[in-house]
Formats: C-alpha cells, sequence, structure tokens
C-alpha cells in the first residue's frame, strides 16, 4: 500500500471544506496562545500537542458509522451518571465546587462526559422511537436529559448545566418539538425566574450583578469584565498588532489564554478581525449544519445538527462574556482557547458530523 493510498483512506470521511475551515481557525488559535501567553513556547508547543491529539481524535471518530456509534450510547450515558453520581458521594472540592471524581492515578470532571453522552443519548432515544413518536416520548427525553443536569447542577456547575441543557434542546428542537410546547416552556421559565434567583449561590448572583455593573466591585468581581472589555474596546478598528496588546502583555487581563482569550484577539486585531472571526464561526456552522442535512439516519442528522449548534452556542456565550453581556460563566472560546479537553470534545464532535453525512450504507447492529 502506497502513502498516497494511505492517505486517502485516512481521510476518506473528512470532509474537506469544513476541514479547511477548521484549520484556518486552528491557526488563529495559535497566533493568539502564542501571543497571550507571553510567546511562551511551552505552552505554544503544548496547545500544538493538544491540536494534534484532537485532530486525531476526530479522523478516528470520522471513521465510526453512526449505526455502530449507537451501541455504545446507553453504556456511554450510564457511564456518564454514575461519575456523576459518584462526584456527588466521593468527588474532590476545588474553590468550593466538587466537580473532579479520583479515579486511579488521575483525576476527571464527569461532567465533560456528558457534553457529548446527553445529544447522543437524546438522539439515540428519539431515533428508535420515530415511527411512535409522541408527547411521552418527549417527556421522557426531558427526563434523560434533566437527570444529569441536576446532578451537575449540584456541583455547583451553572454553566455546564446550562450549556447541556441547550445542547438536549437542540436535539428535540430537531427532533420536531412543538413550538407552542417551546413557547410554552419559555413562558414557564420566565415566570419561574424570580423563584430560580433565591435558589442561584451568593456568587452566582454576583456574577450576575456583576455583570450589570462591574464598576461596583473593580477590583474584586467586576475586575475580569472591566479588563476585557477595555482590551475589545483598545482594539479600534484593525487593533494593535500581533503581539503588541498592552492589556495582554502587561498581565491586566486574567486567564487571557483561556476564557478571556477573545478579549486578546480583539486588541490585537481590531473590529476587522473580529469581524473575519465570526465570519469563519458563521461558515463553520453552516457547513456543519449542511452536513447534518444529508445524514442518512434520523440519529446523524439529530446528533450532527444539535453538536453544530452547540458549537454556536459555546462561542456565542464566551463572545457575550468577554464583552460584557453574559455573565462570566467560564466557558472557553471553542477551538481557539488553550486547553485539551474543550479541543478534544469539540473536534471530536466535528468527527461525529463528519461520520454522520459521510457513511451512506447502514451498518447491520
Amino acid at each position: 500500500m502506497n502513502i498516497r493510498h494511505l492517505f486517502k483512506r485516512l481521510f476518506a470521511h473528512i470532509d474537506r471544506p469544513l476541514a479547511g475551515l477548521l484549520a484556518l481557525l486552528l491557526l488563529a488559535s495559535i497566533a493568539t496562545v502564542f501571543s497571550a501567553s507571553g510567546t511562551s513556547m511551552d505552552k505554544t508547543i503544548s496547545h500544538l500537542i493538544n491540536i494534534a491529539i484532537a485532530v486525531g481524535a476526530m479522523i478516528a471518530v470520522s471513521h465510526i458509522p453512526p449505526q455502530r456509534l449507537m451501541q455504545f450510547v446507553l453504556p456511554i450515558y450510564l457511564l456518564g451518571i454514575v461519575l456523576l453520581l459518584g462526584v456527588a458521594v466521593a468527588g474532590e472540592v476545588v474553590n468550593g465546587a466538587r466537580r473532579w471524581l479520583h479515579i486511579g492515578v488521575t483525576r476527571i470532571q464527569p461532567s465533560e462526559l456528558m457534553r457529548l453522552a446527553v445529544p447522543m443519548m437524546l438522539a439515540w432515544y428519539l431515533h428508535y422511537k420515530q415511527e411512535i413518536l409522541g408527547a411521552r416520548h418527549y417527556v421522557i427525553a426531558a427526563v434523560l436529559l434533566t437527570i444529569p443536569v441536576a446532578l451537575i447542577l449540584r456541583q455547583p456547575d451553572l454553566g455546564t448545566s446550562l450549556l447541556i441543557t441547550a445542547s438536549g434542546f437542540f436535539v428535540l428542537f430537531l427532533g420536531g418539538l412543538s413550538w407552542r410546547i417551546i413557547a410554552g416552556g419559555a413562558a414557564l421559565a420566565g415566570a419561574a425566574l424570580p423563584f430560580a434567583w433565591h435558589m442561584l449561590h451568593d456568587y452566582q448572583r454576583q456574577r450576575v450583578l456583576t455583570m450589570i455593573d462591574p464598576t461596583s466591585d473593580p477590583l474584586g468581581a467586576g475586575y475580569h469584565i472591566i479588563q476585557s472589555t477595555i482590551a475589545v474596546g483598545s482594539g479600534g478598528m484593525a487593533g494593535k498588532g500581533w503581539l503588541n496588546g498592552s492589556q495582554a502583555h502587561l498581565d491586566f487581563l486574567p486567564e487571557r489564554t483561556t476564557d478571556f482569550i477573545f478579549a486578546v484577539f480583539s486588541e490585537e486585531f481590531g473590529l476587522i478581525g473580529n469581524l473575519l472571526l465570526l465570519l469563519l464561526y458563521g461558515a463553520i456552522i453552516y457547513r456543519g449544519l449542511a452536513l447534518a442535512a444529508v445524514a442518512p439516519s434520523l440519529f446523524g442528522r439529530l446528533l450532527a445538527g444539535s453538536l453544530v449548534l452547540t458549537f454556536f452556542t459555546y462561542a456565542f456565550v464566551n463572545m457575550g462574556m468577554v464583552s460584557g453581556i453574559l455573565p462570566v460563566v467560564g466557558v472557553p472560546l471553542p477551538l481557539v482557547s488553550y486547553g485539551g479537553t474543550s479541543m478534544v470534545s469539540v473536534l471530536i464532535g466535528f468527527g461525529i458530523v463528519m461520520s454522520a453525512a459521510s457513511h451512506k450504507k447502514l451498518v447491520k447492529t
């Protein structure tokens, strides 16, 4: 077998337009992380390793037919629930939150697993019930979504629970959930806001109040938002230039390689750079949804569509958080922020999207 044939088989299920768009975003990520880290080669090399692992995972997952993946959905979901229960009983407390679980020589954050497991489970369930799909099946699907969300809320981790809720909602929406039910649910959620406010932890209420008026605590809770909005605004139209961002390089901007990396990008590349970045995100989302639409199975269409829309949600929440229009919830900018777990989970998601669109023949299970 020659090298050309080997590469052809390796990338047989990779969608070239989507892969090219993702590559452009990853190149922007490498340049921004290099600058945000103070030109640290150690951090940049670590970031490159994370990208290599994530790309390898995406290629590997793209070869798994959706029908084969369906065989592992229920075990993965149940494993995630068991791990979340393990966190509730014997999890490690870090910064006042019980989110980590020690397993042997390392520790894991089970909520990260549920970012993929929940939409997979709901898509799997609706796929098998598609011939008799009725109101009670949507109720059961809502229960399957509520169980892990409730366990994650208990940790507490409001940001992750809301994002997993969004990913589950996208599956139900794409699966044909009635607009009347959606409107009724939205009205009910709005009416419950006063009660939900009193159920929030003190630090969660503080984040909302800080978003409304960050100057109320400029050296404390409001520091992140104030510094990030200064960085975004100081970029102007064309930016200060790569490696010339003062907020990042003078250590004013916190978490500049992870949650607030968009502020670094905005300061150095300005409004024009931001518009190009938004255009790139939009093109990725458009191509991802186009691939989801041609998936031959309902499971593939629901799962791929929800993963792409969840990718959009993560980007929107991060940019809104950095710009000061949403509370700070600790969500990285997908495929730009430094961090191996987020990078791997997002690119695995796109591997599933490519697999769903490229595997046309059904595989017996």
